[in-house]
């Protein structure tokens, strides 16, 4: 009998875990991804079609935006999740582009999955991926623009399109580019933060509007309080309006009748001194986080001063920030120079409603550093989409203003790209051509895409744009009806395209890097 006969086998991994190696890993990989990919396929571009989302706690959402279909997806494959993931860093980075990540990121392993078939070494493609990722950026550098007062409403009218602000973009449009502008001159940096958004359940999105301050809903506690003021001045506190209660068990032993007096009137003192703190820095209007004392609010109220209490931190903030107004922890220490100012400020009760707030206006304000955006309509799905397409067109304007360079979108750029690669490729000696080439391919999935969705014929167009791209100097793209046209009024931020082509390179690249899956769970 030989050595070791008998003896059970070396035991390293449980029975169920199951490894799966070879050419196999990078098919299972990029079929994965192909099916995440083809799932936000239709939702690109402005003819793009909408994804009805219903979640586990029974609410449901119609949108197109990628960052919100591949938030509320709850995937399991491991490519889809480095997917997500890609996804996810995309739109925390740059606010937009994500749907365009995936498209390329899935074309991408599906142009190397021809390869891989045909005997080319995984680490090949990776070669030629990046040298071509080289070539496309070089590309990008060249074809980037300044920003002016034209393009910047291109930027903002491009990420808005094909989503449920278009109906209204022109206005819209007009609304982000102004609260921008006019942030941008009293703000070091702006970004969609600085932009709150608003909805009044009412009328159409047609009457949205822009507002110079912030909207809060609050109770108003008497109905007297003033109301339409113009100019007033603000206070804002980070405090309760009342006397402060002891941080101890305290028991105060009083023996006639003339003490209970003295400390019923110190207290009345106490009250009348927060009050008259606040009357002497001729505030019409005073903001706070905690409780109101109701003695304190009709001492108040008798000065015709309006009093709102119980706001969060970050509604004080905001206040404060579109006032002009210091934020004040203890109320004692209030002082003249604290207080803001605004143009107008309206409160507003809707009695045929079931809300116990009112809607407090805070307008005109002459320095504001935050601004909001009062959206129209009374549909929440619709309402909920169309805040969603500001937010990614505010992000994508804040972008091109604090960049100043932006790049034709439609499929221009990754025309002009994969043009650039397939010449730079005729240099290239090895089999890394060949993926230089598959690259070439995968830029193109984008025009590609929008053909497809405007319902034309997308390879007779590729072939058309393809050719155009190299021959005229005339920048040529993908209008809404799917022909090729002069490209001059889709923008991008440089941000958006150059990160999602690197993000969806890099990926790939990993994915293409894996040659062995092992699964504890036996699946």
């Amino acid at each position: 009998m030989s050595d070791g006969a008998g003896k059970p086998p070396v035991v390293i991994v449980p029975d169920q875990t199951n490894i799966t190696s070879g050419t196999e890993v990078q098919e299972k990989l990029i079929l994965a991804a192909r099916v995440f990919s083809d799932l936000l396929k239709p939702t690109f571009g402005p003819r793009g079609l909408d994804k009805m989302l219903y979640k586990t706690d029974g609410t449901t959402a119609v949108t197109n935006d990628g960052a919100k279909i591949v938030a509320e997806l709850m995937v399991k494959h491991p490519a889809a999740k480095m997917m997500v993931s890609m996804g996810n860093v995309q739109e925390e980075t740059c606010g937009d582009g994500v749907t365009t990540t995936m498209l390329l990121c899935g074309s991408l392993l599906i142009e190397a999955n021809i390869l891989l078939k045909k005997g080319l070494h995984p680490l090949k493609l990776v070669e030629g991926y990046r040298l071509a990722l080289d070539a496309a950026k070089e590309k990008i550098a060249v074809e980037v623009t300044t920003v002016n007062k034209e393009r910047l409403f291109g930027v903002a009218k491009t990420a808005l399109r094909g989503k449920g602000a278009e109906t209204a973009i022109d206005l819209f449009s007009n609304i982000i580019v102004e609260a921008l502008s006019l942030l941008s001159e009293n703000r070091d940096s702006v970004g969609a933060e600085n932009v709150t958004m608003f909805k009044t359940g009412l009328n159409s999105i047609h009457d949205s509007r822009f507002i110079k301050g912030v909207i809060i809903n609050r109770r108003i506690l008497i109905d007297n309080l003033p109301n339409n003021l113009s100019n007033p001045k603000i206070a804002v506190l980070n405090s309760d309006l009342k006397l402060q209660s002891f941080t101890r068990n305290v028991e105060i032993k009083i023996t006639n009748t003339n003490q209970l007096d003295s400390f019923i009137e110190a207290e009345q003192q106490r009250k009348e001194l927060i009050a008259n703190t606040i009357i002497n820095t001729g505030a019409d209007v005073v903001f706070c986080t905690g409780e109101i004392d109701r003695e304190i609010l009709h001492l108040l109220s008798d000065n015709s001063i309006l009093t709102v209490g119980e706001l969060d931190s970050s509604e004080i903030e905001n206040i404060a920030e579109a006032t002009g107004a210091n934020v004040v922890d203890s109320i004692l220490d209030i002082e003249s120079s604290d207080v803001g100012t605004c143009g107008t400020l309206d409160w507003e009760r809707r009695e045929h409603t079931d809300k116990i707030e009112d809607i407090i206006t805070i307008g005109g304000c002459k320095k504001p550093k935050i601004v909001t955006i009062e959206v129209g309509g009374s549909g929440e799905v619709n309402t909920e989409e169309i805040i969603r397409g500001l937010h990614d067109s505010l992000r994508a304007t804040s972008n091109a203003i604090s960049e100043n360079e932006i790049i034709l979108g439609a499929g221009t750029i990754h025309s002009q790209m994969a043009n650039s690669v397939r010449v730079a490729s005729e240099s290239e000696p090895g089999k890394a051509r060949l993926a230089m080439e598959a690259f070439a391919r995968a830029l193109e999935t984008i025009p590609a895409t929008l053909v497809e969705n405007s319902g034309g014929e997308s390879l007779d167009r590729i072939l058309e744009l393809r050719t155009a791209s190299r021959e005229s100097d005339i920048p040529m793209g993908i209008n809404k009806d799917g022909f090729v046209t002069p490209m001059k009024d889709i923008w991008h931020p440089r941000s958006v395209i150059e990160n999602s082509l690197e993000s969806a390179t890099e990926t790939a690249m990993s994915m293409l890097r894996i040659d062995q899956v092992i699964s504890s769970r036996g699946d």
